[in-house]
């Protein structure tokens, strides 16, 4: 008898890698697959929404086309991909009908979530999605996005996982792969090595563990896992990394089973616009500032002010998204800056009445102002 669904999981985010979808193997796995669409099908019928983030297409296009792993290149991989999408489209396709519920196919770039009207976009079209009874099938859009089939950015769709868990608000991130969860070493190589059934906390001690693993057929390892788990419970949303081979997996993972490892989230669900903030994808940059400065941002519910800033990192805009380093080189929070990054180095450690001598022109005395910063302390004083 299956169990209930828990009540606190009513929308899923399910990333599937591609070291799952071919079995290890070389070409994408019918049975497999079979048995994950099969699985959602039973949480839609439970009454949940569910997003699948899927890898796999360069996977498909080699084994369509019959070429070898030996290439690897950008360019070769954008074209495997535009071979490949559609045939894992298509099976998909197949396997969801087998169950009466229609897919829809969601291509998504960095780019798309870059700014708010374009986050607000794709969520609407997810949101509306779900509510039509239809299954979104989202990958990078690897043809037109080279970062994310390049050698840095992303790896994986793991980073877009979280990203799409924070868009459609989810209340559970699945990161299933062909291992386990995270061990204390590399299980692979140690047989040693134990499961961690539950984080906390991802500090330094966690990011060790996470290693450098990844098969050859994907492009991401347990430190991109890891990094989607960091994200998404920023966002007060918990993450599972459990082994999508598991019998039933997603099923027993939604009804509170203890399978694989569970990060907790470290704050509580926060509103539409911080969450956009808070994942990280549209940052531009950094600011880096005093301990005064950080004192009055965490404390005090202050605006960030020139006087403060020490440091000036990336290539951003007036408008865009930064995020807020304290002197320890933490990350304490984000927000959209009144300056560019030229303008900030220039009048970092000035006083804001000194802004128009130094600029010759001012748009306000606020660096970013305090209905534009997103405080991470004060976001965990509300959960």
């Amino acid at each position: 008898m299956k169990s209930a669904p828990d009540k606190r999981y009513r929308r899923v985010v399910a990333k599937v890698g591609t070291n799952l979808l071919t079995a290890g193997g070389d070409s994408l796995d019918r049975p497999t697959i079979a048995s994950l669409v099969a699985q959602v099908a039973a949480l839609q019928e439970a009454g949940l929404d569910v997003v699948v983030v899927t890898s796999g297409a360069i996977a498909a296009g080699r084994d369509a086309l019959g070429v070898g792993k030996g290439r690897r290149d950008v360019p070769f991989n954008q074209m495997l991909a535009a071979v490949g999408q559609g045939r894992l489209m298509h099976l998909y396709h197949e396997l969801f009908q087998q169950h009466g519920i229609n897919v829809a196919q969601v291509l998504i770039t960095k780019g798309d979530l870059d700014n708010r009207e374009g986050y607000l976009n794709v969520r609407n079209t997810m949101v509306g999605l779900l509510g039509l009874g239809v299954v979104p099938l989202v990958n990078e859009n690897d043809v037109v996005d080279v970062r994310e089939i390049g050698e840095a950015v992303f790896g994986d769709n793991d980073s877009l996982s979280a990203a799409v868990a924070n868009l459609v608000d989810a209340d559970l991130l699945a990161i299933l792969t062909d291992i386990d969860g995270l061990y204390t070493a590399d299980p692979r190589r140690d047989p040693q090595a134990k499961l961690i059934e539950q984080v906390d906390r991802i500090d330094g001690r966690i990011e060790a563990l996470a290693g450098g693993t990844g098969g050859a057929w994907a492009r991401g390892g347990m430190v991109t896992k890891i990094e989607a788990a960091r994200s998404a419970t920023l966002c007060g949303i918990p993450v599972a990394i459990a082994n999508g081979q598991v019998p039933q997996v997603m099923e027993r993972l939604v009804a509170g089973e203890a399978i694989g490892t569970l990060f907790t989230p470290s704050v509580s669900k926060v509103d539409s616009r911080q969450r956009w903030m808070l994942s990280g994808l549209s940052a531009r940059g950094s600011i880096t500032i005093d301990e005064g400065a950080a004192r009055a941002l965490t404390g005090k519910s202050s605006s960030l002010l020139p006087a403060g800033i020490r440091g000036v990192e990336g290539d951003f805009g007036r408008g865009d998204l930064v995020d807020i380093i304290d002197a320890d080189g933490s990350r304490i929070g984000c927000g959209l800056t009144n300056y560019g990054a030229v303008d900030l180095d220039k009048i970092r450690g000035a006083n804001s009445s000194e802004i128009l001598k130094l600029l010759g022109y001012r748009f306000g005395d606020e660096v970013v102002h305090r209905n534009d910063l997103v405080i991470l302390d004060r976001v965990a004083q509300t959960s």
